[in-house]
């Protein structure tokens, strides 16, 4: 039994795939979402922070790779050709322009392909201490509504 237990183990060491590493770390801004990203048939477009704005083409389990814009029209229906089920994911950094976010999406609409992903980081909403189980509740002045 311990023989087949150091088997079985050297095997699942053997066939795992780690994910490879970021070209660029991102910081990804938060939301409220907790949608789970399928880990086959996706294509991860990156787009890293200002002011280089380098975007990066990973279709799994290739690694990730350099894209032009003008480039990626091409691309997208290229991949959607060969994997019709392909699901597209845009991950941005918090400080990429917003320019070059809507310039994918703009070719995310020209190809049809309608529906993406964006990846962020899920925002636990904490309550403040004292609240139950209702909605948090905080004052807000007119000053600090004029400073967002």
């Amino acid at each position: 039994m311990v023989d087949i237990a150091f088997l079985l183990l050297i095997f699942f060491m053997a066939t795992t795939q780690f994910k490879a590493p970021e070209s660029i770390p991102i910081m990804l801004p938060e939301s409220h979402s907790v949608i789970e990203l399928p880990q086959s048939d996706v294509v991860i477009i990156t787009v890293g922070p200002k002011p280089q704005n380098q975007v990066f083409w990973r279709l799994e389990p290739q690694p990730e790779v350099g894209i032009q814009l003008p480039e990626m029209k091409k691309a997208v229906i290229a991949a959607r050709v060969r994997n019709p089920k392909l699901r597209i994911a845009i991950k941005g950094d918090r400080d990429a322009e917003f320019g070059v976010i809507s310039d994918i999406m703009d070719i995310m609409q020209e190809t049809n392909n309608t529906r993406f992903n964006l990846i962020t980081n899920f925002e636990d909403d904490p309550k403040p201490p004292g609240t139950g189980a209702g909605e948090a509740r905080r004052s807000v002045d007119g000053n600090e509504l004029a400073r967002r």
